[in-house]
């Protein structure tokens, strides 16, 4: 039984801690559950930067635009991290993104950025990746992929529900054109699933259920770094790749507007990125290609991107959709 000291101290203490904690300032960022699962950036990212602000970094995972376009000014979220640049449009339309004012001079991405509202941390191109032990020869170009023979087994994702299977739609676009739905015609026979997310296709590549997925050109990366295993290669295309950035934004009606642009900065420390590579198994916004990891280093990579601003893409989406979804429905 606590003495009516003992119990005074214990309860001051308590008093001390809540008071504590309650002075502590929050800074709520909206990522994707990969971004925040154990195996992503997301916990050291958190545990660094709660080191320089004195804060409390809080990640909630889940829906991105879809969630804070519901919510509106009445948003939880500081910070958005995990846009693409395929939603941009329709994200800056809302007026709920605040400018960031990140100086973009150490950016390393393979285009020009200038972007004052939507900040990159890395990016990656869409690419079909195989398995070098079960295919000798791989399609050298998007046109070997689409008349190889009808037994080869592609798995793809919806691009209704997945940004990578956007990435698809829009990248048979950038190199069809009005051409689009034929080459979906000729690729459909060849797509036993499509998934509606990425990591149901991969798991089913890597259970050897498909002979090639859409994925990205740094996954191999994670089979050479993680498991030691060089077999798994990214089919390659003189027309070019389809390329993406990852991008984090502010949101305007933040009540932590000095800790917000202090995140913001720090998305391009090389604290931050130098967790990308190997905790998104992606290409660092801001980092250059000798500070990549060896495994990365090793990566085939195209020597043309294709890519279409938020305009473009926004115009373009829906009628590369049907194109697909035409195709897949004979």
């Amino acid at each position: 039984m606590k003495t009516p000291m003992k119990a005074f101290t214990f309860a001051a203490g308590c008093l001390s801690a809540s008071m504590a904690l309650a002075e502590t300032p929050a800074l709520t960022v909206y990522a994707p559950d990969y971004f925040v699962s154990e195996w992503g950036p997301g916990p050291r990212i958190e545990e660094l930067f709660e080191a320089k602000c004195d804060c409390d970094l809080q990640f909630k995972p889940g829906d991105l635009l879809p969630r804070v376009l519901l919510e509106g000014d009445k948003t939880e979220a500081d910070i958005v991290i995990g846009l693409n640049t395929d939603v941009t449009k329709k994200a800056r339309e809302s007026g709920l993104f605040a400018p960031h004012s990140v100086e973009l001079g150490g950016l390393t991405l393979p285009i020009e950025w200038t972007d004052d509202t939507f900040l990159p941390f890395n990016y990656g191109h869409t690419a079909f990746i195989y398995n070098t032990t079960k295919i000798d020869a791989a399609p050298t170009s998007f046109d070997d992929l689409l008349n190889a023979p009808d037994d080869l087994r592609l798995v793809i994702q919806d691009p209704r529900s997945s940004v990578s299977g956007l990435a698809l739609v829009l990248w048979v676009n950038a190199v069809y054109g009005d051409k689009a739905a034929e080459a979906w015609s000729k690729l459909a026979p060849k797509i036993v699933t499509v998934t509606r997310g990425w990591s149901e296709s991969y798991g089913m590549f890597t259970d050897g259920e498909a002979d090639m997925v859409l994925s990205y050109t740094s996954s191999p990366a994670y089979h050479i770094i993680a498991e030691e295993d060089v077999t798994k290669k990214a089919a390659i295309f003189p027309e070019g790749h389809y390329f993406m950035v990852e991008l984090a934004a502010k949101i305007a009606t933040t009540d932590q507007p000095e800790l917000a642009d202090q995140f913001m900065e720090f998305v391009l420390s090389r604290d931050f990125q130098g967790m990308i590579a190997t905790g998104n198994w992606s290409f660092p916004a801001a980092l250059p290609h000798e500070e990549w990891p060896e495994g990365f280093k090793e990566l085939d990579l195209p020597e043309k991107v294709l890519f279409y601003n938020e305009d473009e893409a926004a115009a373009l989406r829906d009628q590369a959709i049907e194109a697909w979804r035409s195709a897949l429905s004979q």
